[in-house]
């Protein structure tokens, strides 16, 4: 291993820190690599060609690698959340006190540039037998920590240690939770998402209380039961995570996975006199999913396919009983004509969402073809040769409407069988 740097003064050392050391113990491909300097100074950094790059405390880029070089710190609290904190950079700083500031054991194991291991705080041990454990009780001090926590999970398949959840309930119950930016609550809610089983993000935030505090509107589903017929798994919550783990086993993206958490929020607030039926929850959801997103403040894409999805999982569900108006109007309404690949990802999620079943995990999905086969039929109608063919303008929109469902009537005709529909 080595660090790449230039020359440094006698008195400095450096060394590769958290992700890079432990997803090479781990025999994961390293990506980026950390560093931290010891017994150095901002102006030495500089001088030899260092660039900073930190507002809140000292970090430099490399300026042959760009890689991050930053000085070994402490951290004091002074309010809450993720910003709260007096940063100290010294060159008697030791890399003991700088690793004590960081969040789990396996990310405070330091490695030298002759590849020794520094491990103050055991974190090869738990890397061994798969434990997500705290530091330090200055773990408390940092909500974010939650969100790592709970993505780590998901990443790794690791457990969090007793006293590790227990450290996290109690900055729930304190409220220190509560300081939590949306953007940050986004950031790690995505890259969750993308994790290899998104469901044990999910599951770890609702282990310590924090589902009901960041994503309240998911944490309602946990509990609420739906018709056993069409979802053998009864629980709405359940389901939702068993969607998302699909989405996530195909390799969906961010915003397919997105759409897969959401499609269901209105189950969550079924009225309990109609329980465990669920009419009316699309409409429920997309209220839902829009207040969602824009207190999440997620990107437009992910906020868009969700709100398609929320509404018209069901008709894309029942794609064959449909009549050829009404999947005009679903193109429509998807922007198909013009966003086709949006289409395909709104089928992804729905698809995910049919075989997020117990029992169904490996079902065809015949209505995603069956769908892409009439849209491109209706987008193959020649809306420029029916143009020329109006002598009324105001007629041609209704006349190229009228071409492409009668395109599509021509189609269903060949295509008439039934599958099973999900709810």
């Amino acid at each position: 291993m080595t660090s790449q740097q230039f020359s440094m003064t006698s008195d400095a050392k450096i060394y590769c820190v958290g992700g890079a050391v432990r997803d090479r113990l781990l025999g994961l491909d390293v990506q980026d690599h950390d560093w931290v300097v010891v017994g150095s100074t901002p102006e030495a950094m500089v001088a030899q060609g260092f660039q900073p790059v930190g507002k809140d405390f000292p970090v430099f880029l490399h300026p042959q690698t760009h890689e991050e070089y930053a000085l070994a710190r402490t951290e004091r609290k002074t309010a809450r959340g993720y910003l709260g904190f007096a940063v100290y950079a010294a060159p008697d700083v030791t890399l003991e006190q700088d690793l004590l500031r960081r969040d789990f054991t396996i990310n405070a194991i330091a490695q030298d540039t002759g590849g020794k291991l520094i491990d103050p705080h055991h974190g090869v041990a738990d890397l061994r037998a798969g434990i997500l454990r705290h530091v330090s009780a200055a773990f408390s001090e940092d909500p974010v920590r939650i969100l790592r926590a709970a993505r780590f999970a998901a990443r790794f398949g690791f457990t969090i240690a007793p006293e590790t959840l227990t450290l996290m309930r109690g900055m729930v119950n304190s409220g220190e939770v509560d300081a939590l930016v949306a953007e940050r609550v986004w950031q790690e809610l995505a890259r969750g998402l993308m994790e290899k089983k998104p469901s044990r993000f999910f599951e770890t935030l609702r282990s310590c209380g924090a589902l009901a505090k960041i994503l309240p509107e998911v944490d309602a589903l946990f509990g609420v039961p739906q018709p056993e017929k069409h979802h053998p798994e009864i629980d709405c919550g359940i389901h939702t995570m068993l969607v998302v783990d699909d989405a996530a086993l195909h390799d969906y993206t961010l915003e397919v996975r997105f759409a897969a958490l959401t499609h269901d929020l209105g189950k969550g607030n079924t009225p309990k006199d109609i329980l465990p039926r669920h009419i009316g929850h699309e409409l429920r959801s997309v209220e839902l999913v829009r207040k969602l997103s824009q207190r999440l403040r997620s990107s437009s894409e992910c906020r868009d396919l969700a709100l398609l999805a929320a509404r018209y999982h069901g008709d894309i569900h029942r794609a064959k009983e449909l009549r050829a108006e009404t999947i005009i109007k679903l193109f429509q309404s998807a922007d198909a004509w013009r966003r086709p690949e949006r289409f395909t990802h709104l089928l992804q999620a729905c698809s995910s969402d049919a075989r997020g079943r117990t029992g169904h995990e490996n079902d065809a999905y015949p209505q995603a073809d069956y769908l892409l086969q009439l849209l491109a039929v209706a987008r193959a109608v020649d809306a420029g040769e029916i143009a020329k063919q109006c002598t009324d303008s105001s007629a041609i929109a209704a006349a190229v409407q009228q071409a492409r469902i009668g395109a599509i009537e021509a189609l269903v005709e060949k295509q008439r069988s039934g599958f099973s529909t999900p709810c």
